[in-house]
């Protein structure tokens, strides 16, 4: 599959400023995994960079050396960074995670630069909303609906009033935490009871996120994961990754992406319509786009869709097709300059390294091996020795990455599974005390 190239038709917003060096505005929270990635990529583009974070005290210089806000008042934040950057060439604001992108629109906008809708951040953080932007859309979604979880666990329902498999989904967690299927209302009641204590547990939430939930259809089909482009409104696909291990749940933890994608030029060009329908939907006018669609025969359902990049370091296996990475091409749209890519013949793929089973990480026995394995790039481990595990739909994270590189789909899916069978993580029990007696967790 290839990428046609395009230009960035706002580039004429930047044109007349070229006596002064250009500076990225990077709004990041402190610790995000994208800042180090953005600040390479600005590097390679000659961009100054200045970021704005919570890190007043951060030993890592960027952030330090940077402006300091609290985002938890947004409107001061935007206020105090209309103020520290006047003077400045601030060609592009970029939030990196979605709890800031709101405030990186929304300074953009005062700053005269090229923007998305202010609600394009609310989409992409509860699903609810972007639930109901994109009905009104008509944008190919499951059936859902919105309920208070109190009265699924606080009282005995019927089963006549839902059509199952379902899938119970929190309106505001992210990486699939919370996310399970039910088949049946005994599954649904349990579900239920089980997502309430997720929910109780998060400082962060709001009190209708922590009470309403989403019931939705479960869509039986193929997954894909979507990367493009807004440019002045119009979505250009940089490539979609096939993940070859089915989703059926109960849970619905990533695992293998691999691209260029095997589906049909059809399928493709249906996948861009929808994705293009659910940008027009959410206000979309500029930058990153990753979606979650999933494939049903010839119906293209969109799962989840938000306005940056993809997570993790899945990012990378861009590289390998693109030549640079996706900060950078992220970066050069942002800032005008021509994004011609084209996607080589290389196939490339990622396996996001599950938790096996809650317990404190001892080791993870069969590196050396797994790295032999032909057509493995890179194995990158996020998790070190003593770390409370806690796999889904409670927790949100992931032991690491396998990364390769091979001609053929088929030649990275087997390096990955082969790479991943090496691999022998040793857990230990989690042993809490509770009123001097010891319980295993």
């Amino acid at each position: 599959m290839s990428v046609t190239a395009f230009s960035n038709t706002s580039s004429a917003i930047h044109s007349d400023v070229t006596q002064v060096k250009q500076t990225l505005l990077l709004i990041a929270p402190h610790g995000s995994y994208r800042t180090m990635r953005y600040l390479q990529a600005a590097s390679r583009l000659n961009l100054d960079v200045l970021i704005a974070s919570e890190g007043e005290h951060s030993i890592v210089s960027e952030y330090a050396q940077g402006i300091h806000v609290q985002f938890d008042k947004p409107e001061e934040t935007v206020k105090k960074l209309i103020s520290e950057t006047d003077g400045r060439n601030i060609v592009a604001v970029i939030g990196t995670d979605d709890s800031v992108i709101e405030i990186a629109t929304e300074t953009a906008r005062q700053l005269g630069l090229t923007h998305n809708a202010v609600e394009t951040a609310r989409f992409a953080r509860r699903k609810d909303l972007a639930r109901n932007v994109l009905k009104e859309n008509n944008t190919p979604i499951p059936d859902y609906q919105l309920v208070n979880i109190n009265e699924l666990t606080g009282q005995k329902i019927s089963s006549q009033n839902f059509c199952f498999p379902l899938v119970l989904k929190p309106v505001s967690l992210s990486a699939s935490r919370g996310v399970m299927r039910v088949d049946n209302i005994d599954e649904l009641l349990t579900s239920a009871y089980r997502l309430k204590k997720i929910l109780d547990k998060q400082k962060d939430l709001e009190e209708f996120e922590k009470n309403w939930i989403l019931l939705e259809e479960y869509i039986h089909g193929d997954e894909i994961a979507v990367e493009g482009i807004v440019d002045d409104g119009e979505f250009k696909l940089l490539t979609i990754f096939d993940k070859p291990d089915p989703l059926y749940g109960p849970f619905f933890e990533e695992t293998y992406y691999i691209t260029p994608t095997r589906l049909s030029e059809n399928d493709i060009d249906n996948v861009c319509r929808v994705v293009q329908s659910a940008c027009h939907a959410y206000g979309i006018k500029t930058g990153p786009v990753h979606a979650e669609c999933r494939l049903r025969e010839a119906d293209v359902y969109l799962i989840e869709m938000a306005a940056r990049t993809i997570g993790g370091l899945c990012s990378d296996i861009l590289e390998y097709g693109l030549g640079s990475s996706l900060e950078e091409i992220v970066l050069k749209h942002a800032v005008g300059q021509p994004v011609q890519q084209t996607f080589t013949d290389t196939a490339a793929g990622v396996l996001m390294i599950p938790v096996p089973q809650h317990g404190i990480l001892k080791r993870i026995e069969g590196l050396l091996d797994a790295g032999k394995v032909e057509f493995i790039e890179d194995i990158n481990i996020q998790l070190r020795d003593g770390y409370e595990l806690i796999p889904l739909p409670e927790g949100n994270s992931y032991l690491g990455f396998i990364f390769a590189k091979a001609p053929s789909f088929e030649q990275v899916e087997k390096a990955l599974r082969s790479a991943y069978a090496c691999l022998n993580v040793v857990v230990a029990p989690l042993w809490k005390l509770d009123n001097q007696t010891a319980t295993k967790q």
